[in-house]
């Protein structure tokens, strides 16, 4: 391992302790209940992802193609997306707004094997960063029921930002199963809540 990843590593290691892992509040409103879920979803994603090497994101299990790399990138575009297309109706970021999602649905996942872990884990970690600033605005000038401005169902309604928020903890929850089994093949590490999360 060289000396870069390992301060790669160590910079991975510190989002857990900068952030900590988040529990919804059990009297919270509507909005700090919402984005307490969502928050643990990102935390319990970012330890079962977190401080592994290229070979250990390039992993797969079984007959499946995914790959923890590949599931940090398309998590990174879901939060661009769901945040600033979705919620705001503005174009999508880049480098999504690069690709041909028509023609290559599955990009964010067979690129992530050509970008460094450092890479990966930078893109998420922004991505995240950048949906947490445009909800907080989102939901201080309209709450859970301001409507999406960039997308809607066949019957031309929007989505509210309550919906895109479970809809983005769904996305998660699915995909931490996923790097559960995907993870303990790499290197055994197994368990419900990453280390100091209550219990």
């Amino acid at each position: 391992m060289t000396d870069s990843d390992r301060a790669f590593l160590d910079a991975q290691g510190r989002y857990m302790a900068e952030q900590g892992y988040a529990e919804p509040p059990i009297t919270g409103d509507e909005v700090a209940t919402l984005l307490g879920f969502l928050e643990r979803q990102r935390a319990t994603f970012a330890w079962n992802v977190g401080g592994l090497d290229a070979a250990g994101l390039r992993a797969t299990l079984g007959s499946s193609a995914m790959t923890l790399g590949g599931m940090l990138k398309h998590m990174a575009r879901f939060e661009d997306d769901m945040s600033n297309e979705w919620l705001l109706g503005r174009g999508q970021l880049p480098p999504w707004n690069a690709v041909d999602w028509d023609a290559e649905h599955d990009w964010d996942w067979r690129s992530a094997a050509e970008d460094t872990p450092a890479e990966l884990y930078a893109g998420w970690r922004e991505a995240v960063a950048r949906s947490r600033a445009l909800f907080a605005v989102a939901l201080a000038a309209g709450g859970p029921d301001r409507r999406a401005l960039g997308i809607t169902d066949d019957r031309g309604e929007a989505p509210t930002a309550r919906v895109i928020l479970l809809n983005m903890i769904e996305e998660y929850a699915r995909h931490n199963g996923h790097a559960d089994l995907i993870r303990e093949s790499v290197d055994g590490q197994v368990g419900h809540d990453p280390p100091g999360a209550a219990s």
